[in-house]
């Protein structure tokens, strides 16, 4: 077993138990103690575990990471996601591009394009793409989140209802194996929901790190997306999905 599978496993037995001691993990892999703890501290700062002492426990389904954080885990990859997703995007297409880290990765990535059209719910995005004079940037009215400049609420779904474009383009914090699209804020659900049924087509922007963590609150399920873009192979249950609802996966 090599050190990407030993770790993929630490984050499984993590995620059926709750918690795994230092001790229980090391018996299990037969490893050094050394090589656990540098394995949860890898885990750690991508944000698939918590480190706690003396072993490992689950994030929180609860409370998100800090906006901050959130930047800079797994940067090089959000990078690479985006990247691949903006070469499937044309130019002079119309598009939403939702709240979160990811998206504002995305939005960077999109400066090299022509003549797009896009609707945000996001201040970030807005201010990474206000200079492109070919671009016409519109963004959506309502109460804006302080810690990250998310636009929420009611006046926010009625802005995005009244538009039909292209392609949608979201994130997520956490992905079920059962397919469920997980959040922690139930109204910023509400107005990714507004914005996959306003889309022609809805492209998930999703790290590997989301495979691996439970929000509470449903945002939708993989079958009401049209292509998924993330850094690894998802596991086998989310890969059965994704072909059960033809939904295309690309692999950054």
């Amino acid at each position: 077993m090599n050190q990407q599978q030993r770790q993929d496993a630490i984050v499984d037995l993590v995620r059926r138990q709750g918690y795994a001691s230092i001790e229980q993990l090391t018996d299990h892999f037969t490893v050094t103690p050394q090589t656990i703890r540098r394995d949860l501290n890898a885990l750690a700062g991508e944000g698939l575990i918590r480190r706690v002492h003396g072993g490992a426990g689950l994030e929180s389904s609860t409370v998100n990471t800090a906006y901050n954080t959130r930047k800079t885990l797994n940067l090089d990859a959000k990078q690479r996601i985006a990247a691949l997703l903006a070469r499937h995007v044309p130019d002079h297409s119309s598009l939403f591009i939702n709240i979160g880290t990811s998206n504002e990765v995305v939005a960077e990535a999109l400066l090299e394009h022509q003549g797009l059209e896009v609707i945000t719910n996001n201040l970030k995005v807005a201010a990474i793409l206000q200079h492109q004079e070919d671009f016409n940037v519109i963004i959506a009215g309502g109460q804006v989140r302080a810690r990250d400049g998310g636009i929420i609420g009611e006046a926010t779904i009625d802005f995005i209802n009244q538009f039909k474009v292209d392609f949608g383009i979201i994130g997520i914090s956490g992905i079920d194996e059962d397919g469920s699209l997980l959040e922690f804020d139930y109204q910023e659900v509400r107005v990714a929901q507004a914005i996959i049924r306003n889309s022609r087509q809805v492209f998930l922007a999703a790290d590997h790190s989301k495979f691996h963590r439970n929000p509470v609150v449903r945002q939708g399920n993989l079958g009401q997306i049209d292509a998924l873009f993330t850094d690894r192979r998802p596991p086998e249950a989310i890969l059965r999905l994704l072909e059960a609802h033809d939904v295309a996966l690309h692999i950054a």
